[in-house]
């Protein structure tokens, strides 16, 4: 199969990509499981392009379900070196409006029962994770924007995404706490995808799709199912027009990112040293440094 070097996760009401041509399913399995859901490969303006509904295309999985490293290891056995994640947020901040987009470049990990690491069975690697999406992605996300113009979106550069564990949303006290740590957004996924990506030297960027604003402010209170479920559709519409945006300006200029080598000074154990079997089951991480 050719190398497709463009990855999109849809989160919350982003199951598919409307505008993709010449649709083909792929199912792969992983040595870390079967992923969400096949991946539909498809043409986005003649670049060829993968996307995966995050929960599954009939949003059956919760976030702790998820099985992240299948996600990102099948996206690096398919040649993604990009992965644009679409994600439905909370906000945490008044000025950060429900349709708004945010470009998050920090996180705060609340979780507790996820396996955020590709390593381990006899091989140790620590990345460097200060910055933890590629800024490089996040300021062409954030061009493609700025070309389209949307009207009644805003766009925020930058901000804290809090990452819970959930399915639960927070309660008060856990939001203004928040809140008082300067979190901008609040969602319950993003953070383990961006460890594996970098794991697997995938530059990796967040669009935050603001759909309400979480418990603490009064507000939030009046908010309907119906209100949510009408801005998790206008923000799909707009997502899959950045989305687009975003796929075309990286074809006419692809980058290198530091995330693809994020690896190169990580790997602590002598690769002489690691069993085949554990070699084997990294292959599509380590193959370079083998």
């Amino acid at each position: 199969m050719e190398a497709i070097t463009i990855g999109i996760i849809g989160g919350s009401g982003l199951y598919k990509m409307e505008a993709l041509q010449d649709i083909k399913e792929v199912t792969l399995e992983t040595p870390f499981g079967s992923p969400s859901d096949s991946f539909i490969t498809g043409t986005l303006d003649n670049t060829r392009v993968v996307f995966l509904p995050r929960h599954g295309r009939n949003h059956h999985l919760l976030p702790s379900e998820l099985p992240f490293q299948a996600n990102i290891y099948a996206l690096k056995q398919l040649g993604v070196k990009y992965i644009l994640s679409a994600s439905a947020v909370g906000s945490l901040q008044k000025e950060i409006k429900p349709l708004d987009f945010v470009i998050p470049d920090q996180f705060i990990d609340r979780t507790k029962n996820r396996q955020a690491t590709f390593f381990g069975e006899g091989i140790v690697a620590h990345i460097a994770f200060g910055h933890p999406v590629c800024g490089k992605l996040g300021n062409v996300i954030a061009q493609a924007m700025k070309n389209l113009n949307l009207p009644d979106v805003s766009l925020h550069e930058g901000g804290t995404y809090i990452c819970m564990e959930g399915p639960a949303f927070s309660t008060i006290a856990e939001s203004n706490l928040y809140r008082s740590w300067g979190g901008s957004i609040i969602g319950m996924t993003n953070l383990t995808e961006a460890k594996l990506a970098r794991e697997a030297e995938i530059a990796y960027a967040t669009l935050a799709l603001v759909t309400d604003y979480d418990c603490w402010n009064p507000e939030h209170d009046h908010v309907t199912v119906e209100t949510v479920i009408q801005n998790l559709h206008q923000n799909a519409i707009n997502a899959q027009k950045v989305i687009r945006e975003t796929v075309k300006l990286i074809a006419e200029n692809p980058f290198i990112s530091d995330a693809h080598s994020a690896l190169q000074t990580a790997i602590l154990t002598p690769l002489e040293k690691v069993s085949p079997e554990t070699k084997e089951k990294l292959n599509a991480i380590l193959t370079k440094y083998l």
